[in-house]
C-alpha cells in the first residue's frame, strides 16, 4: 500500500510539472512576463510580456491549429521575419533565442494550449485599446492634415511597424524606393508643424484672453493654407508608397489601416 501511495505521488508531481501552466513557469517566465504588466512597467520590460505575445498572434492568426504550430516553429526557428509583432519592437527586444533542446515538441503543445486559453488577459487587451485610443487622439491633435481619416492612413508609420515580416516581403529595391518616400514626407511635414504651432498656440491664446473670434481670421486662414499643403503631402506619401507595392502587400496593409 504505501509503495502505491508513493507512485502515485511521484506520478501526480510528474504530471503537474508537465502541465501547460507549469512549463510556462519553467520554461519562458525567465524572459517573458506571465502576470498583466503595468503601463509603467513596458518600457523595462526585457522581452514582451506574454499577454502581448499572444494579443498579437491573436491579430495575425484565425485559428488555433496555426496560432500552434507558429509558436512552436518560432520557439524552435526564431526569425524576425516571422515575427507578428511591429518590426520596431523586434528592433527593441531582438530576436529570441532558439530553445532547440531545451524544450520538446510535446511540451510545446502543452504551452501553445496553455498560451491560448490564458491570454491575452482581458484587462491588458482594454489597457492596449486605451493606449492605441489616445496615440488616434494625440496624433489628430499633432497632424497637420485638413483630412484625418482611418482610410487614410499613416504609410510611413505603417510600413515601419511591418517592415522586415516575411509575409510583407519587400525586396530590397522597394525597401530603398520607400524610404526615399519616407523621408521626403517627414521632412515635408516636420517643416509644416514648425509653422502652424505658433500659429495655433496664437488663436488659442486669443481664445483664453476673450478676444473676438474675427481677431484671428486671418491665422486661420494662414493654418488652413498650411494644412492643405500638409494634406497634399500626405497624399502624395499613399499614392506613391502603394504604387511601390504590389497588391498583394497592399493587401497585407489593409487590416493594420486602422
Amino acid at each position: 500500500m504505501k509503495k502505491t501511495l508513493l507512485l502515485l505521488a511521484a506520478t501526480t508531481a510528474v504530471t503537474l510539472a508537465s502541465t501547460g501552466a507549469a512549463l510556462l513557469e519553467k520554461k519562458c517566465a525567465s524572459c517573458h512576463m506571465l502576470e498583466k504588466p503595468e503601463f509603467s512597467q513596458l518600457p523595462t520590460l526585457k522581452a514582451p510580456a506574454m499577454d502581448a505575445v499572444v494579443f498579437h498572434i491573436n491579430l495575425a492568426m484565425e485559428n488555433d491549429k496555426e496560432k500552434k504550430a507558429f509558436i512552436a516553429d518560432y520557439v524552435l526557428n526564431p526569425d524576425a521575419s516571422k515575427s507578428v509583432c511591429e518590426s520596431n519592437k523586434v528592433a527593441q527586444f531582438g530576436v529570441m533565442p532558439s530553445q532547440k533542446g531545451k524544450v520538446s515538441k510535446e511540451e510545446l503543445e502543452l504551452i501553445a494550449t496553455e498560451l491560448l486559453a490564458t491570454y491575452p488577459h482581458k484587462a491588458f487587451v482594454t489597457m492596449i485599446k486605451e493606449m492605441q485610443s489616445n496615440d488616434k487622439i494625440n496624433a489628430l491633435k499633432s497632424a497637420p492634415f485638413l483630412v484625418n481619416h482611418e482610410g487614410l492612413p499613416h504609410m510611413t508609420k505603417l510600413l515601419i511597424q511591418n517592415w522586415d515580416k516575411a509575409k510583407l516581403g519587400l525586396t530590397k529595391e522597394q525597401k530603398e524606393k520607400l524610404l526615399v518616400v519616407r523621408e521626403e514626407t517627414l521632412s515635408a511635414v516636420k517643416a509644416l508643424k514648425k509653422q502652424l504651432k505658433p500659429l495655433e498656440a496664437s488663436v488659442a491664446e486669443a481664445m483664453i484672453d476673450r478676444e473676438d473670434p474675427k481677431s484671428v481670421e486671418k491665422t486661420l486662414e494662414q493654418i488652413a493654407k498650411l494644412k492643405i499643403e500638409g494634406t497634399k503631402v500626405h497624399l502624395k506619401c499613399i499614392a506613391e508608397t502603394t504604387s511601390i507595392l504590389s497588391e498583394e502587400q497592399v493587401a497585407f496593409l489593409l487590416p493594420f489601416w486602422e
